[in-house]
Parts: structure tokens; sequence; C-alpha cells
């Protein structure tokens, strides 16, 4: 039992056009982590194509239609002011959310303890009639449904660290008190939402908005006095992790303090939660980071903790 990797070629295709944060680039240091000795014998397995009807338990069917029918034959296609489509941008989009599906099989199987979605763009932002801040289809949202409909699961949850608010992600949990969501993240900053009174329909949403310029201490204390107990309370029967990487220090989108071993330290910690509330059931989705350095180093602590399992 050890960690599985899921990711594609299909994921670099995804071109967003010159001088875009959320560029190939990232997946390529993230490919490098992947092969460095510590991690390099972990099993990598192809990230599927997500269907029509995996995207629209959580997207509106027209929306999903459309954004397919969007991809354009050359140039760019723009879908918000800061999310494009390409000519290869199909693939990618389809195996972002199919990896997270693909993983929650593997992992409900017990073929691995826990799996890494080393995948582009991210998609957290992605509402479920609007792409937004990068993201086309928000992958961890589908593989949370994946999980309730192909599974039989119940109550599921999202911790996402990524230092922008994972708005699309609330939006589709909101209102069901079997989904919980809890995000840590910059505030005031893009997208603009995440307040702490945003509770959801059953206090299922929790949001611990962090001042710029917070770091260690402010982030650390939010997992352990609000997240981790909420999350005993809700006992869910897998736990999923937008993993963005754009609180590193080092970022250039935004203005928090986070180290290495804040990331390996917050993912031990959910790890550790999980083995006690499901059975080790974790899976992980790339989501953000900008800097090259801060993403390798924050993607290599939180695989060191996923791998310690």
């Amino acid at each position: 039992m050890t960690t599985l990797i899921f990711t594609h070629h299909d994921c670099f295709a995804h071109d967003t056009g010159p001088g875009h944060p959320e560029a190939p680039e990232r997946l390529a240091v993230v490919w490098e982590v992947l092969d460095r000795p510590e991690f390099r014998d972990l099993e990598r397995r192809s990230a599927p194509e997500a269907d029509v009807e995996q995207l629209s338990r959580v997207h509106d069917r027209q929306y999903v239609e459309a954004v397919l029918a969007a991809v354009p034959d050359e140039g760019y296609r723009r879908l918000d002011p800061d999310t494009l489509l390409s000519p290869g941008s199909r693939g990618a989009i389809l195996r972002a959310a199919g990896s997270v599906c693909a993983a929650v099989d593997a992992v409900l199987a017990g073929e691995a303890t826990n799996a890494f979605c080393a995948v582009r763009p991210c998609g957290h932002h992605a509402e479920p009639a609007r792409a937004m801040g990068f993201c086309v289809f928000n992958n961890i949202a589908v593989g949370a449904e994946h999980a309730r409909r192909i599974h039989g699961l119940t109550r599921v949850a999202v911790v996402d660290f990524d230092v922008h608010h994972g708005n699309g992600t609330q939006a589709m949990f909101a209102d069901d008190p079997n989904l919980f969501f809890a995000s840590t993240h910059q505030s005031p900053l893009y997208p603009g939402t995440g307040n702490s009174w945003e509770r959801g329909v059953d206090n299922n949403i929790l949001n611990l908005p962090l001042e710029p310029y917070s770091g260690t201490i402010e982030f650390r204390q939010a997992m352990e006095r609000a997240i981790l107990p909420a999350l005993e309370a809700f006992q869910p029967e897998l736990l999923l992790i937008s993993a963005g990487f754009d609180a590193h220090k080092r970022d250039p989108l935004a203005q928090l303090g986070l180290t290495t071993e804040d990331f390996e330290w917050v993912t031990r910690k959910l790890v550790d939660l999980a083995d006690r509330l499901c059975g080790g059931r974790v899976v992980s989705a790339l989501e953000g980071g900008y800097d090259a350095t801060g993403l390798a180093e924050g993607c290599a602590a939180h695989l060191r903790a996923l791998t310690a399992a």
C-alpha cells in the first residue's frame, strides 16, 4: 500500500498564452519532483478523460457541452479574463477532472493508501456554470461527487490550502450537509469570497481567511483550532485535498509566508486524521503554485507526507 500518482502528458498541451502564470512549465516542475530518487518508484497511472456525465454531476450540462464545443482549432478562446482555451485544452481539462475520479476509484478499491493527481489546469474556482481564475472544470468537486454516486459514500470532505479561496467548490458544496469544505486562504485577495460568516446550509463550510503576510503561526493555528476539530465532528468517509502551493512565501501572486515545512506539517496532520476517521483514504489534486522553487518544495513536502502514510 502506497501513494499512486495520476498524471498525463496531455496536461502540457493546455496552452494559456505568453506570460500566463498557469503555464505548462508548472507541471514540468512537478514531474521533476516526481523523478527525484525518493519518489521515482511511485506507481504512475495515466489520468483518464472525465466524461460528460461525470462533469455534469457538479456542472450544468449546458456549460460542459458549451466549453467542449468552444475548444478552438487554432489560436485561443477566452472563457473569462484569466481563463483561456487552446487547441490542446480538451484533453487537459478532461484528464484533470478524470484523474480525481480515477484516484478515488483506486483508493476506495484499496489499491493504494492515498493518491496525488499531478494535473493542470487547476479547478477550485470553477463554478457550476462559469470558468474562473484559470479553472475550467472543478476537478476536486467532480471527484467528490463521483465517490458518492459510484461508490455509495455519503460524507465527503475537502480541505483547500491554496492561497486563493475555492469559491467554486464552496458553491457546489454549500447546500448539501453531507459535503464539507474547509479553506485557508489570503484575504483580501482574488476571488473576494471566503468570509468567515459563509457557513453553508449546516455549518458545512468553514473559511479561515488569513491577512496578508500571515505565516506559519496563523496557518497552523487555523488548522489546529478550527479545521481539524471540524473534520473530526464531520466524520468524513473520504478526505480530498485541494493542494495549492501558492501560499509559499516565494509565490508572486499572493503575500502569505508559508514554508516548505508547513506543507509537510499540514499534510501529515490531514493524513493522520484520515487514518482515524476514514481508513486513511486521501486523494489530493494539484491546484495553484506559481513560483517554480516554491511549487517544487511544496509539492515535495506534500508527497513526503503522503508517502509516509
